[in-house]
């Protein structure tokens, strides 16, 4: 992976080229925390599931859940996320972050979550630069937080944060610069990515999910039965680490994002993707070249008292395979917008959330009749103890695709889900 970030670095004309190629000169008395207690954290779950509705996509299906029971309501511990996180200190400026994850369930893997070198020179003027590289997920959730990137205030994510967690984790080059000009904070980061040329598969095949199953490097993720006009165009699986040009970075994609809070309790963010990956390169699986872009818009808003209310709403769209009759194979436009509303309750805090999400097919192969329109609520409390949280939630999503008639199920499917979850960190 190092020889492979190295020739990332070297094609980027970025500015975190520059500050990466700085670090050799960082002062070599600065402090150093390598395997103290305080460079690691251990994080992780168990739950009580019960859940209706089609069988989970984790298992090859349809199903938009995590867990899922064939139709009848089913109830079953579990096993969540465990996380092991490694943060060295080399200098006072460079350290590290390492995350390995064990996630259970319907189909248990262990595996690298995250790995990359952060900089953080000292500052010294009214700007505050910082620069990461390597593998990471890039800052798109509102949800999210910590290098085990757990969901904070409930146990899954949305629509949203899901799909960034299975299919967009690229390998980046990152640069930031933070600034308070006039009582406003602004924060620019932009990156130079690789190695995510199938973001899009698993959105398309599949539809919109919610859970808090991430892709681990190098794992793959399963996609739903295809039919007989796919067998041998297209793998029952998609690799969303991987980069299938020939020749690592051949065709680095970017992302960028612009964070402004005014001098009032509002944050907003725009944040852009394009992975720039070739629809028609395809490896001998086959799996395919995506070509994925969307615009997302975040908004943080601390309404007093403790409340807070986010939101997010994406757009995009995935292009995949050859041109015929002047349409790609697969033309896939996808949307999906929620609002979050957090606050305490005593000593409990409380979250609900009510989101909606699609698709819209204009492929060649891919057509309309694939098109997904759907919605979602949840609601969830939780408690600290201490190094242990409690957490209930009970979720519902419904959705109508002609995905679904396709596998003999009928248009619509709905899916409620209970969880307790203790949750601990050390």
């Amino acid at each position: 992976m190092a020889r492979a970030i190295a020739r990332l670095i070297r094609r980027s004309a970025s500015p975190v080229g520059c500050a990466l190629a700085a670090l050799c000169a960082t002062s070599a008395d600065a402090q150093s925390d390598l395997f103290s207690p305080d460079a690691f954290e251990l994080s992780g779950d168990v739950r009580l599931v019960a859940v209706d509705g089609e069988k989970s996509w984790v298992d090859g299906a349809l199903g938009k859940l995590r867990a899922g029971s064939s139709g009848d309501l089913r109830l079953r511990p579990q096993l969540g996320n465990v996380s092991l996180v490694w943060k060295p200190q080399f200098t006072w400026s460079l350290g590290a972050t390492i995350v390995g994850s064990l996630q259970g369930g319907q189909r248990t893997e262990a595996g690298l979550s995250q790995a990359y070198l952060t900089f953080k020179p000292m500052r010294t003027t009214g700007l505050a630069p910082s620069a990461r590289i390597g593998l990471m997920w890039p800052p798109v959730s509102l949800e999210h937080e910590g290098a085990d990137w757990h969901v904070r205030d409930s146990i899954t994510p949305s629509a949203i944060n899901s799909w960034i967690g299975e299919e967009v984790r690229p390998l980046a080059a990152e640069a930031m610069l933070a600034a308070a000009p006039g009582g406003h904070q602004l924060r620019a980061t932009v990156a130079v990515i690789a190695a995510n040329d199938t973001a899009g598969t698993l959105l398309t095949f599949r539809g919109w999910a919610l859970h808090d199953r991430t892709t681990l490097a190098f794992r793959r993720q399963p996609l739903p039965p295809l039919g007989p006009d796919w067998a041998g165009v297209q793998a029952p699986y998609t690799h969303p680490l991987i980069d299938l040009h020939k020749g690592f970075a051949h065709r680095p994609g970017y992302y960028a994002k612009l964070a402004w809070q005014p001098p009032v309790p509002v944050r907003f963010e725009l944040f852009r993707y394009d992975n720039r990956a070739d629809p028609e390169d395809v490896t001998s699986d086959p799996e395919w070249g995506w070509h994925t872009q969307f615009d997302n818009l975040g908004l943080v808003a601390d309404l007093g008292g403790g409340a807070e209310l986010r939101a997010q709403a994406l757009t995009g769209r995935t292009r995949m395979g050859y041109v015929e009759e002047g349409r790609r194979w697969i033309d896939n436009r996808f949307r999906s917008a929620f609002v979050l509303l957090t606050g305490p309750f005593g000593p409990f805090g409380l979250s609900v959330r009510a989101e909606a999400f699609g698709t819209r097919n204009r492929g060649r192969w891919w057509t309309d009749e694939y098109d997904e329109h759907g919605w979602s609520a949840m609601a969830a409390g939780k408690r600290e103890f201490g190094r242990f949280t409690g957490l209930l939630e009970v979720l519902h999503v419904s959705s109508r695709s002609g995905n679904f008639e396709e596998h003999g199920l009928a248009p619509r499917q709905q899916q409620t889900q209970a969880q307790a979850e203790l949750r601990m960190h050390w």
